[in-house]
């Protein structure tokens, strides 16, 4: 089966690198940044990853060359910057080739659902680890319960040395990062829609492995908002002791705005500036370890007695690989939906959200499975 990685970036490169160990894939990725490629080329040679891997430079900007790169392939595993992510979807539908999609574009998915199921498409949105398994796990717990009460959802990507000024490192995108401290922070509470600002509703809370973290509001829930009934649903991202009120000082000071404004009779904006002073600072060095911490919770009643679900994640970077923790949980999430997909065990034509694949126990059970052979492990509490 041959399967072509769109983006070969923080979570592209691995996704592609898991993927080549299957002897039964011939894997291609495919980036703009020739850099990337070579880098990823240098990896898949250092031994670990034993089995070829093919890169090729391309513009995925443009939806007509997307059409026509993908259309040599059997399945797409789409990880492109979020920006670009509906067009590329669409180009991949359009295609009509079965895809994983990791890009956490903004726009509704289900505007492309009449698409794919045109083209006979499974095209699997927001495959990650939030979004991603926690829905999974969230629409499992769901089907499993008559009523489901209450739903939270807590997940934070860190360094593990924190490092004076932030304490923080981006693990995926620095713009996406930027944006969940800036886009209102939406959840569920007693059936309404709440709206609050992001960074918002600190709590100090302990986590086995990493201590006292943060935890803020941020706007995650994402289709969970709309697919699942639920009186009260929250997601909330963590950081470590601090972070917040150093986000809120440069948000409210300008610093996160895309409006130009003037400085010396040049027009700037004010993101330009913070990207190349702030994510230098951001960004994850070679061998630096990370860690992904995540908890989901799930309450509701099972033929009237309440039972309560949560899930626990705590994994950290592999040095035997080289790769970062929020790589594995994101990308391995995405890889083995994939493999789920091509050994036929899902098979719902049009878009997905992971809480579809959450009704399906069979499913559920494979991922785990996969994730676990990986080495990300999440464990199972029932109260």
């Amino acid at each position: 089966m041959k399967i072509i990685v769109l983006g070969s970036g923080l979570v592209g490169g691995p996704m592609a690198l898991d993927l080549s160990r299957d002897n039964g894939f011939e894997v291609t990725v495919a980036d703009i940044n020739q850099e990337n490629l070579n880098r990823l080329t240098e990896r898949q040679k250092s031994g670990v990853f034993s089995r070829s891997l093919k890169t090729i430079a391309a513009d995925l900007s443009v939806p007509s060359a997307v059409i026509r790169l993908v259309s040599e392939y059997d399945m797409v595993i789409n990880a492109v910057p979020g920006f670009m992510g509906f067009q590329t979807l669409k180009a991949i539908i359009e295609a009509g080739k079965n895809v994983v999609d990791i890009a956490f574009f903004i726009e509704d998915p289900f505007e492309l659902d009449d698409l794919a199921r045109r083209k006979n498409v499974i095209a699997i949105m927001d495959m990650g680890v939030a979004p991603g398994m926690c829905n999974v796990l969230i629409g499992y717990a769901d089907h499993l319960l008559d009523v489901t009460d209450n739903i939270l959802y807590m997940v934070g990507g860190l360094p593990e040395i924190r490092e004076w000024p932030y304490e923080y490192k981006a693990v995926f995108s620095p713009v996406d990062v930027i944006e969940e401290y800036t886009r209102p922070a939406r959840y569920i509470e007693n059936g309404k829609s709440i709206v609050k600002p992001a960074l918002s509703d600190p709590e100090l809370l302990d986590f086995s492995g990493i201590g006292t973290l943060e935890a803020f509001n941020t706007d995650g829930l994402r289709s969970l908002a709309f697919t699942i009934k639920c009186p009260n649903m929250k997601e909330k991202t963590l950081r470590y002791p601090g972070h917040i009120e150093k986000m809120r000082v440069l948000r409210e000071t300008g610093f996160f705005s895309h409006e130009e404004i003037e400085v010396n009779g040049i027009r700037i904006k004010p993101m330009d500036l913070t990207a190349k002073l702030l994510f230098p600072k951001w960004k994850m060095k070679e061998g630096e370890v990370d860690i992904t911490v995540m908890k989901v919770v799930v309450e509701g009643r099972k033929e009237g007695k309440p039972l309560r679900y949560t899930w626990d994640l705590f994994d950290k970077y592999d040095p035997e690989t080289g790769i970062h923790s929020m790589a594995r949980t994101t990308g391995y999430s995405a890889t083995v939906a994939l493999r789920m997909i091509a050994a036929g065990l899902y098979k719902h034509k049009g878009i997905s959200v992971p809480e579809f694949i959450g009704k399906h126990p069979e499913c559920v059970k494979f991922l785990l499975s996969g994730l676990q052979q990986r080495g990300v492990n999440y464990r199972e509490t029932i109260e």
